[in-house]
């Protein structure tokens, strides 16, 4: 017999067929990037502490996108006394964009064609949306295997703590649900469409079936929920 995790792997790669980009991305107020309007000590500061090995570069705004900086090569540089916002444009490799509505298993093989790893999503007016990498693509495929345990942290209740940035998707996989994938992409927008509003910290919720509390929000978003245990 298949071992658990490789069936599930396997049900990953057969699910991408009806996976858009629009599923994976990082949505675009997520997306952290590089302003070139900001001072070269924030950029540097920015350049050092990221996590990340490849960052959009910008004006102002994602949708003036100059390029996307590889941070490996910039990390050689930032420390010489020359080194200035210039020197940052002369190493961005071009912008990349991505239709919205352009299935995963397609972009996994533009990916390789156009021998880049990362994009934008723009929706049909050239709007950003969101952004790309082929290691969310592959995060689909073997996401059973390597799904951060942080995404969904289990309580001592037997509650999960959940970040409502999460894609429905993700959350699907982690918790083993079914909750709708044809609307919104994040669980912040499942509960926001299904309340109609920006439900208050301490709202209790029935969410197709699951019951939530509103944890933590910001003044446009939720941010935290709690999924209480079901009997």
């Amino acid at each position: 017999l298949m071992p658990v995790r490789y069936q599930k792997m396997l049900l990953g790669i057969l699910d991408l067929e009806s996976a858009t980009v629009e599923d994976i991305m990082t949505p675009r107020h997520e997306i952290v990037g590089i302003d070139l309007e900001a001072s070269i000590e924030d950029i540097i500061e920015h350049i050092k502490t990221s996590p990340h090995t490849q960052m959009a570069v910008y004006k102002k705004s994602i949708d003036r996108v100059v390029g996307f900086l590889h941070l490996r090569k910039v990390l050689l540089l930032v420390n010489q006394a020359q080194f200035d916002k210039q020197a940052i444009i002369n190493l961005l490799s071009k912008p990349y964009f991505i239709p919205e509505h352009t299935p995963v298993h397609a972009q996994m093989l533009r990916f390789k064609t156009e021998k880049t790893r990362i994009g934008l999503v723009v929706d049909e007016y050239g709007d950003v949306q969101g952004l790309v990498t082929l290691d969310d693509l592959l995060q689909e495929i073997v996401g059973e295997l390597i799904t951060d345990d942080q995404t969904a942290k289990k309580q001592s209740d037997g509650s999960y703590l959940v970040d409502a940035g999460i894609t429905v998707r993700e959350l699907n996989r982690v918790m083993q649900w079914s909750l709708p994938t044809e609307g919104p992409k994040t669980l912040n927008g499942l509960i926001i469409e299904f309340m109609e509003t920006i439900p208050e910290q301490g709202t209790g919720i029935k969410l197709h079936g699951h019951l939530l509390e509103i944890v933590k929000r910001d003044e446009n978003t939720v941010r935290l929920v709690k999924f209480l245990p079901e009997d």
